[in-house]
C-alpha cells in the first residue's frame, strides 16, 4: 500500500509545487482510530526537502464533505491566530491518494501526553499551559463561523440520545448521566465556530509552549463551551490530578480564555459540558468498537477501546458524586476453577502466554505502527484473561443485581431509567450500577479506578 501511495503523493505533490517530486520515508503514524495519518519527505527536483503529513479517510469509506470542512476550519483558524499546521493541499476525490485528503508541513514538538505530563523536558510549558490553551481556544471561537462553509449545529443532548440508540446497547450509567444532564442544562449562548476535539493528544506542544492544535475532524457550530469542557474530561488528564488537560486548573484554564475573549465562561457550564463529554466519550468508544464489530473497519484497535466504555461510565458516576463502594468486593472478586478436561495450561493461561509472547518477542523486534499495535494487542489479551477468571462470578452477581430490580438484563434497566420507571437519583439503583461498572471495569483495566 505505501508504494503506491508514494507514488500518488508524488504525481500529486508535483503538480502543486510545480517541480518534479519524489516522495522519501513514508509511514504510517499510530494513533487516529477513524482517519489515516502518514509522515513522509518531499524531495522536490528544485527546493529544499519538505517533512509533511498526510491525514487521509480509510480507502473506500470517505467522508468528501467532512474533509472539505476540516481543510476550510484549518484555514480560517490560521488566519485567526490559532497555531495550526501549515495547509499546504487538499481534495476530496479518492483518485488523488485513494480517499479525500489534506496535506500540511510537519511540525516539530511532542503529542504524546504521558511524556508532556511527566517529563522534565516540558516542566517549563506545563507551567502556563492551562492559559495558553485558554488563550488559543478564545481564538478558535472568535472564528466568524461563516468563514468555514458546511458547519453543522444540533442539540447536543439530542445527538448523544440518538448515538446511545443506535448503539443496540444501552449503557445505564450514560441514560442517569441524560437525565441529570437535561435537568442541569445552562443557558444558551451564541453559537460560535467549536473544534470538538480540542484535548491533550490532539495539541503539539514543545519546550516553549503550544505550536499547533491538530484533528478538526468534528469542527461543527454550537456552544464554545463545549471546548472547554471536553478539554477537562478525566480520561484526558492521563493520570494527571489537574483538571485542564492535565496542565493546570480550570481557573487557569478560564483565565487564559478571559484574556483574549473579554469575558470569563461560568465553571458550572463548563462543569456541564465536562460531564456531557464523559457521557459522549462514553457512546464514542461503543461507536468505535462498532466499526470493528461490523466489519466496516476492522481493527485490534477499535475493538480495543470498546472496552474502555466502563472506564467513561466510572468517570460519569465520579463527576455525578457516585463513588464506588470501599466495601464492595466486585472488584476482586474470585478466581474461578478451570474444569480438568483439557488439562493445563487452561484457557486463561494460554491467553496470558500469548500477551506475553507479544511483549517480550514481538514488540522489542517492531516499532512505528506494528509495535503499537502489538501493545495494544497484548492489553486486549490481559483483559481477556481477567474476563475468564472473574466473569462468571460477575456473571452471578449480575443477575442477582437485576432479578432485585425486576429486571431481565442491562437494556431493560437503561429503558427504566430513560422512561422514569426508576428513579435515577434512588440510592439503591445508584449501587447497583456502580456495582455493574466496578465488575467491569475491575475486566477492562482495573487500574483505572
Amino acid at each position: 500500500m505505501s508504494a503506491a501511495l508514494s507514488r500518488q503523493l508524488a504525481a500529486r505533490l508535483t503538480a502543486v509545487l510545480g517541480t518534479r517530486v519524489t516522495i522519501d520515508g513514508l509511514h504510517r503514524l499510530t494513533g487516529g482510530a477513524s482517519r489515516e495519518t502518514w509522515a513522509f519527505t518531499a524531495v522536490p527536483a528544485a527546493g529544499e526537502p519538505r517533512r509533511l503529513i498526510l491525514r487521509r479517510d480509510p480507502p473506500g469509506a470517505g467522508r468528501p464533505e467532512g474533509m472539505a470542512r476540516e481543510a476550510a476550519a484549518i484555514g480560517a483558524a490560521a488566519r485567526a491566530g490559532v497555531p495550526v499546521p501549515p495547509l499546504l493541499d487538499s481534495g476530496t476525490d479518492p483518485a488523488t491518494v485513494g480517499a479525500p485528503y489534506l496535506i500540511t508541513a510537519h511540525v516539530d514538538g511532542e503529542t504524546i501526553a504521558r511524556r508532556l505530563l511527566r517529563e522534565h523536558e516540558y516542566a517549563e510549558a506545563r507551567e502556563g499551559m492551562a492559559a495558553e490553551l485558554g488563550r488559543a481556544l478564545a481564538r478558535i471561537h472568535a472564528i466568524d463561523v461563516g468563514t468555514v462553509p458546511g458547519l453543522e449545529s444540533f442539540d447536543p443532548l439530542e445527538r448523544l440520545r440518538e448515538s446511545c440508540d443506535a448503539l443496540g446497547e444501552p449503557l445505564p450509567a450514560v441514560e442517569i448521566a441524560l437525565r441529570w444532564l437535561a435537568g442541569h442544562r445552562p443557558g444558551a449562548v451564541p453559537e460560535a465556530v467549536v473544534h470538538g476535539d480540542f484535548r491533550t493528544g490532539n495539541l503539539i506542544i514543545d519546550p516553549g509552549g503550544l505550536r499547533a492544535v491538530l484533528d478538526w475532524e468534528v469542527v461543527h457550530r454550537g456552544d464554545p463551551r463545549e471546548d472547554l469542557g471536553w478539554l477537562c474530561v478525566k480520561c484526558w488528564r492521563f493520570g494527571s490530578a489537574l483538571p485542564a488537560g492535565g496542565f493546570g486548573t480550570v481557573a487557569q484554564l478560564l483565565d487564559g480564555y478571559a484574556e483574549v475573549a473579554g469575558h470569563r465562561p461560568d465553571p458550572e457550564a463548563v462543569r456541564w459540558w465536562q460531564i456531557y463529554g464523559t457521557a459522549r466519550w462514553a457512546v464514542g468508544c461503543r461507536t468505535m468498537a462498532w466499526w470493528h464489530l461490523s466489519g466496516e473497519t476492522r481493527s485490534v484497535e477499535l475493538a480495543a477501546v470498546g472496552r474502555r466504555v466502563c472506564e467513561q461510565e466510572h468517570d460519569l458516576l465520579l463527576a455525578l458524586g457516585i463513588p464506588p463502594d470501599p466495601d464492595d468486593s466486585g472488584a476482586v472478586g474470585g478466581r474461578t476453577p478451570w474444569a480438568d478436561l483439557h488439562g493445563r495450561p487452561s484457557a486463561p493461561e494460554l491467553v496470558a502466554a500469548v500477551a506475553e509472547f507479544l511483549r517480550e518477542e514481538v514488540m522489542p523486534a517492531t516499532d512505528g505502527r506494528t509495535g503499537f499495535l502489538a501493545r495494544v494487542a497484548a492489553n486486549v489479551l490481559d483483559g481477556v484473561e481477567r474476563e475468564l477468571w472473574l466473569g462468571p462470578d460477575q456473571a452471578r452477581r449480575h443477575r442477582d443485581r437485576l432479578d432485585a430490580l425486576a429486571l431481565r438484563d442491562r437494556a431493560a434497566l437503561a429503558a427504566a431509567i430513560r422512561s422514569g420507571v426508576l428513579d435515577a437519583s434512588d440510592p439503591a439503583l445508584l449501587a447497583a450500577v456502580r456495582a455493574e461498572v466496578t465488575d467491569r471495569l475491575a475486566v477492562a483495566n482495573p487500574r483505572y479506578a
